[in-house]
């Protein structure tokens, strides 16, 4: 009978996984410049190897942009002088100075919320600094908001893998998130509108100035590292309209580029990301029964059901795989990237717990003092 249930959870996964492929859509291209119209906002600390690269792909946005801002969040390396460098070049480029950090916010958060007191733009579109926009991306989203009367949307960006560990380890993002969460479910806006259905990347999201007002934004979730999806739900619970739809063709990142950058990058938001110590163990508990057993077991005690489930995963990661561009290689190493998982999320819960803490960008969170 365990074996059934564990083979009818791989076979939902599965189900998710094909409405994701198949159903979650992606922005139109754009039939207008919406010239002057966009603010694009670019939280950047200690962002030497990426803040270039990520603004010459904003300066391609062209005519729709009205300005760049950068907020130089206290960087110790050359972030400083790559903004001036390329304010020099395109007055629309323009770093925000940086404030001291108030108690009770993250980093990211009062960086973004600086950001948007001083933007001008009608459309506010916040990219992470490891962002790379493609042409007309910008112009894509404002039709999309405009089209579909939002006040948020995310584009989830596709991957840059490079190293071995990334492109291993890195595809397990999105197989968590569209093997258990049908994305086509929140296009049902007035038909679904429940918060939990909010979802979005903290890479690339546009707002509209005045939902963002009404709703607080970034400010609403000042003390939240998990702050993008938070965002979204917040969205939701107050009945204003968000979505986040497919943009692998409109933005791209590089979130990791070694095994230890993945390590403290998951760590830090792993047990962050429940608002409950209960949902945690839970999530643990699901993903090592459903999503790490069938394999354990199909070399154990094998028998049908087991091998069946443990197919029915791998099948999903390679439907998942072929939609978001993924290496194969992450396929196959699935029970791998679900164990180390399971390692990251218990180490995440006992630095938090036990007053250690976790840290990014050179600060330190959820420590005890």
């Amino acid at each position: 009978m365990f074996e059934i249930v564990i083979l009818i959870a791989s076979l939902c996964f599965l189900s998710i996984a094909l409405l994701n492929a198949f159903f979650w859509p992606k922005p139109h291209p754009a039939d207008q410049k919406h010239a002057g119209e966009v603010s694009i906002l670019i939280p950047a600390r200690n962002e030497e190897a990426n803040l270039s690269d990520c603004l010459n792909a904003a300066l391609r946005q062209g005519e729709t942009i009205c300005e760049i801002l950068i907020y130089d969040d206290h960087s110790t390396d050359q972030t400083a002088q790559i903004i001036r460098n390329f304010a020099g070049r395109d007055a629309r480029v323009r770093a925000i100075p940086p404030v001291a950090l108030e108690p009770g916010w993250c980093g990211k958060n009062f960086a973004c919320w600086q950001l948007a007191n001083a933007a001008k733009g009608k459309w506010m579109l916040f990219i992470d600094a490891d962002a790379r926009l493609a042409e007309s991306a910008a112009a894509q989203m404002v039709e999309e908001m405009k089209q579909r009367r939002l006040g948020l949307l995310s584009c989830w960006p596709g991957l840059q893998m490079i190293s071995f560990w990334e492109r291993a380890l890195m595809p397990t993002l999105n197989f968590v998130v569209f093997a258990t969460f049908c994305a086509p479910l929140s296009l049902l806006a007035r038909l679904t509108p429940y918060p939990s259905l909010g979802i979005a990347h903290g890479a690339c999201l546009m707002f509209n100035r005045e939902s963002y007002q009404r709703v607080g934004g970034h400010s609403a979730v000042r003390d939240q590292i998990f702050e993008d999806t938070r965002l979204a739900q917040l969205w939701r619970a107050r009945g204003e309209r968000g979505l986040c739809l497919d943009g692998q063709d409109v933005v791209s990142v590089r979130m990791y580029s070694s095994f230890k950058e993945i390590w403290q990058g998951f760590q830090k938001n792993f047990f962050l990301a429940f608002k409950h110590e209960l949902s945690f163990w839970l999530y643990l508990a699901f993903r090592l029964t459903f999503l790490l057993l069938p394999f354990v077991l199909s070399i154990l005690a094998p028998n049908r059901s087991v091998f069946l489930a443990a197919t029915a995963i791998l099948l999903a990661r390679f439907i998942l795989a072929l939609r978001f561009g993924h290496p194969l290689v992450s396929v196959l190493l699935h029970p791998l990237s679900e164990v180390i998982l399971l390692a990251l999320g218990l180490l995440s819960w006992r630095r938090c717990k036990s007053g250690q803490g976790v840290t990014w960008k050179g600060r330190e969170y959820h420590k005890a003092g």
